[in-house]
C-alpha cells in the first residue's frame, strides 16, 4: 500500500463535482491512508456526511463544534495531525476565502492552522476558472507553497466544454504518491544553508548592509526540510520565520560570524546552499559610539570579508556537494561560470538585476542553473517557493 501510516485531510466543497471526493477517498483509503474529511456546509448540499463517514470510517466533520456531545473540533489539532491535505473538489468561493483568510468555515480554519502541503484540485465552469480573479488567487495560493492540481478540459456540467473539471482520483493519488516517494529522498542528510544580508557594524548605530530579505534561503531551507533533511540555517538579520521541523535556525550578523558559523558546521553536512548576500567588505575599526552629525572629513577604511564559498570549496570532500548563487547585471553567464569554478561549485544558480520580478525584495524569482558541464538551464519567472523546489530537485540528482 503506497500511502500506509499517511495521514490526510479530505477537503470537500460545494460543487457537482464533490460525488467524485467519494471516489477519492475509497482510492486513498485503498492504498493505506488514514482520512478525516471536512465538509463545507454547501457541500453537503452535493454529497451527504454519511456517505463519506461510511467509506472513511471516520465522522464527517462539518462544524466548529459536534452537533450531538457540541464537542470542539480542534482545527489546531488537525493541522498538526496531518502529513497532507488535499482540497478537492475546490470551488471558486473557497479559492477565495483560502487567500482571504476567511475562516467562516471548519475547512478553512483547518486550512489556515495546518503545518502539512497542502494539495488544491480546482472545479467550476471554464469561464469561472478563467476569469482574472481566479487565476490571482491560485497563483497567490501557489507563490506561498500550495500544490494547484490542474483542472482537466472536457464536457462541464453546465454544457459546455473546456478547461474546469476536477482532475481524476486516479490523477490527484498519483500526484500524491509520488509526493510522498519524492519528501524523503534526502532523509538521513544534513546541509548547510546561508541566507538574508550581513551588517558590517560603522558605529554604535550604524552598518553597512544590502536589500537581501532572506527569502530565498530560507525557502530552500524550507524545501530541504521537506524532503526529509536536516537543515542549518545560517541567517543574517533578517524578519523571517521557520514552519518546517527539522530547521537549526543560527542567527549571525556579520560575514565574520557567518563564516565562522559555516567553516565550524560544514564537515558535518553532505552539502551546502550558499544563498546569503555576503557583504565583500567590512569597516577596519568601527566607532564604539554614534558618531555625531558634523565631524569633517570622517573617512571609513573598508577591509575585504573572508570568502565564504571559497572556502568551503576549498574544503568540501568529493562525498560533499556546494552551490552558490551569483547576482550579476553585466555578462551575466561569463560571470557565473568564472565564479562556479573558481569557487569549485558542483553547480551555480544565477540571478540577474536585468529581469523583471528577479533579485531582492521580491516574492518572485528568475534563475538560470549552471553546471560542471557550464550549460545553462534556463527557467521562468515563478514564486521563490517554486525556485527552492527547482533547486532542490537538482540537488536530489547530484547528491552523492
Amino acid at each position: 500500500m503506497r500511502l500506509g501510516g499517511k495521514k490526510i485531510i479530505l477537503g470537500v466543497t460545494g460543487s457537482i463535482a464533490a460525488y467524485k471526493a467519494a471516489v477519492l477517498l475509497r482510492l486513498l483509503i485503498k492504498e493505506g491512508a488514514e482520512v478525516q474529511v471536512i465538509i463545507t456546509p454547501a457541500g453537503k448540499e452535493f454529497i451527504t456526511p454519511l456517505t463519506l463517514s461510511a467509506l472513511s470510517g471516520k465522522p464527517v466533520i462539518s462544524e466548529f463544534f459536534g452537533t450531538n456531545d457540541g464537542k470542539w473540533n480542534s482545527h489546531v489539532d488537525l493541522g498538526l495531525w496531518a502529513d497532507a491535505m488535499i482540497i478537492a473538489p475546490a470551488t471558486a468561493s473557497t479559492l477565495g476565502k483560502m487567500v482571504s483568510g476567511v475562516a467562516d468555515n471548519m475547512l478553512v480554519t483547518t486550512y489556515l492552522s495546518a503545518k502539512c502541503t497542502v494539495f488544491i484540485a480546482p472545479a467550476m465552469d471554464l469561464d469561472m476558472f478563467a476569469h482574472p480573479s481566479t487565476q490571482r488567487n491560485l497563483a497567490l495560493l501557489r507563490a506561498i507553497g500550495n500544490i494547484i492540481i490542474e483542472p482537466a478540459a472536457g464536457e462541464l456540467a453546465s454544457g459546455l466544454t473546456g478547461k474546469g473539471r476536477m482532475e481524476e482520483p486516479e490523477n490527484i493519488v498519483e500526484i500524491l504518491t509520488m509526493y510522498f516517494n519524492q519528501s524523503q529522498s534526502l532523509k538521513g542528510k544534513t546541509f548547510l544553508v546561508t541566507a538574508g544580508p550581513t551588517y558590517e557594524k560603522i558605529d554604535a548605530v550604524r552598518f553597512l548592509g544590502n536589500y537581501s530579505s532572506g527569502k530565498m534561503g530560507y525557502a530552500i531551507a524550507e524545501e530541504l526540510a521537506k524532503s526529509g533533511a536536516e537543515v542549518f540555517l545560517i541567517s543574517g538579520p533578517a524578519s523571517l520565520k521557520t514552519t518546517e521541523t527539522g530547521i537549526e535556525l543560527v542567527k549571525v550578523e556579520s560575514a565574520a560570524e557567518m563564516y565562522e558559523q559555516c567553516i565550524t558546521r560544514f564537515p558535518q553536512c553532505a552539502g551546502a546552499v550558499m544563498c546569503a548576500a555576503v557583504a565583500d567588505f567590512t569597516v577596519g575599526i568601527p566607532e564604539d559610539k554614534k558618531v555625531k552629525r558634523g565631524k569633517e572629513d570622517w573617512q571609513l577604511t573598508l577591509t575585504p570579508t573572508k570568502d565564504i564559498a571559497q572556502a568551503l570549496g576549498e574544503l568540501k570532500s568529493e562525498k560533499q556537494m556546494l552551490v552558490g548563487f551569483a547576482l550579476e547585471t553585466d555578462n551575466e553567464i561569463g560571470n557565473a561560470v568564472e565564479k562556479r569554478e573558481k569557487k569549485n561549485l558542483d553547480f551555480i544558480v544565477l540571478n540577474s538585476l536585468n529581469d523583471t520580478g528577479a533579485g531582492f525584495r521580491t516574492d518572485t524569482n528568475k534563475i538560470t542553473i549552471i553546471g560542471k558541464d557550464n550549460k545553462p538551464q534556463f527557467f521562468e519567472l515563478k514564486s521563490k517557493m517554486e525556485v527552492a523546489a527547482d533547486i532542490v530537485n537538482k540537488i536530489k540528482t547530484l547528491i552523492v
